[in-house]
């Protein structure tokens, strides 16, 4: 058996930071308990975390948490610029970095190690020059795979390093806490602590029969997986996206008509408008709807040409989604709802055409009417692009209670996603 490969992938994540930009912008911030938002938290500082606040809860819970909480504004420039100087320190060590948000990033360093150390030596050094040329925490994990890296990054905050040399694997994961992995959130976690699995190492030990009806087959593979550190993947410098979604998780809410077409709208506006500036269209269209105890399904539809227009995916993204829903009457509430739009191309021209195709014409973007659906977006992306995103919104949109969280926001989130590439 070959011995395994050495620990020499690096995962870098900023510590708590938009909150970590404010209390750098503003000195004094620091030490005080600081939030990001205002009706809603978007970051919260580690001192405000000490009092339970955290990422996506509502202002006044937290304000009830932590009496002395303050909350600031974004400097959503401020953010990507620092985050982009972050990423050139990385860049200084090795050119094998994949960038996975706007914070954080995988490494691989085997091929540095004669420039400047052993992997260790790098993550210092990285940290080193991130708070020095910076401001910024930064805390790294440095182990033999990503997925154990990520993990040991997260035991290293804040501010922390963390190496998990390859002989000392299980014993570092046996007793950390299963949502310390990738893919666990509060559901899986509540599924899992039901059946007495409360660590990672509960989970490797787990009968992949319990882990089937717990979670299903894929994601129970996936996980039992993970808990063993079998994780192949290597790191990915440059991805071609096949294709571009988004979706909003909605609690436990009746899947009422009105629901699900204001917030199929919303997503198919935030879809539409990246596919639209990064200058493609795709064909293909997939709608999942989760119901409760992670019960999802999803509706695809293939187009006979590409499209990026706002009302038309909203419109095809409503009829699969009604279609998931009158197949499931049993279900009366949904948790989440996704769109996705792939068989990326690059967006042709606008050309219209002749109406001598006998067929359903209805998502042709070169009819009349979806002319001057080409048009609107157009006009809507030119005045966001000069006045900011939320100085025109569609009607669905507009009326939707979906959207709590500010579009700079969610941009800066979304920013690694790459663009499709030829």
């Amino acid at each position: 058996m070959a011995p395994p490969r050495p620990a020499t992938i690096l995962h870098a994540d900023l510590d708590a930071f938009y909150a970590s930009v404010e209390q750098l912008l503003d000195p004094s911030l620091r030490a005080r308990p600081i939030a990001v938002g205002g009706g809603v938290v978007l970051a919260a500082s580690y001192e405000a975390r000490a009092f339970g606040v955290g990422a996506g809860m509502p202002g006044w819970r937290a304000r009830q948490l932590c009496p002395s909480l303050l909350f600031v504004g974004g400097h959503f420039s401020d953010y990507q610029r620092l985050a982009d100087e972050v990423m050139a320190v990385l860049d200084a060590f090795t050119p094998l970095v994949e960038r996975i948000s706007i914070d954080e990033a995988f490494l691989d360093v085997a091929g540095s190690i004669h420039l400047f150390g052993s992997p260790t030596h790098i993550a210092e050094a990285i940290r080193r020059r991130v708070r020095a040329e910076i401001g910024l925490p930064v805390s790294i994990g440095v182990a033999r795979t990503k997925h154990l890296a990520k993990v040991a990054s997260q035991v290293a905050k804040p501010d922390g390093l963390v190496v998990v040399a390859p002989q000392s694997e299980s014993e570092f994961l046996a007793h950390l806490p299963v949502e310390l992995m990738w893919g666990v959130g509060p559901v899986t976690r509540a599924r899992l602590a039901d059946a007495g699995i409360h660590t990672i190492g509960d989970l490797a030990a787990a009968p992949t029969a319990l882990l089937d009806r717990l979670l299903g087959k894929a994601v129970g593979a996936k996980l039992s997986a993970l808990a063993t550190n079998i994780d192949a993947r290597r790191i990915e410098t440059t991805r071609r996206a096949s294709s571009m979604g988004a979706q909003a998780a909605l609690g436990r809410r009746a899947a009422t008509a009105g629901l699900v077409r204001s917030t199929l709208g919303y997503l198919a506006d935030r879809v539409a408008g990246r596919l639209r500036a990064a200058g493609w269209a795709g064909r293909t269209l997939t709608v999942r709807v989760r119901f409760t105890g992670l019960r999802s399904v999803t509706r695809s539809a293939t187009l006979p040409v590409p499209i990026s227009a706002t009302l038309t995916l909203t419109e095809l993204a409503t009829e699969l989604a009604g279609a998931a829903l009158a197949a499931h009457p049993r279900e009366h509430e949904i948790t989440l709802l996704a769109v996705s739009v792939g068989n990326l191309v690059p967006e042709p021209a606008l050309q219209l055409e002749l109406p001598l195709d006998p067929g359903d014409d209805r998502y042709r973007p070169r009819t009349a009417r979806d002319a001057a659906r080409w048009v609107v977006d157009r006009s809507v992306d030119a005045v966001r692009a000069r006045f900011g995103h939320d100085a025109v919104r569609y009607a669905t949109v507009m009326f939707s209670d979906v959207q709590r969280v500010p579009e700079a926001f969610r941009e800066l989130a979304e920013h690694a996603a790459l663009k499709p590439q030829s």
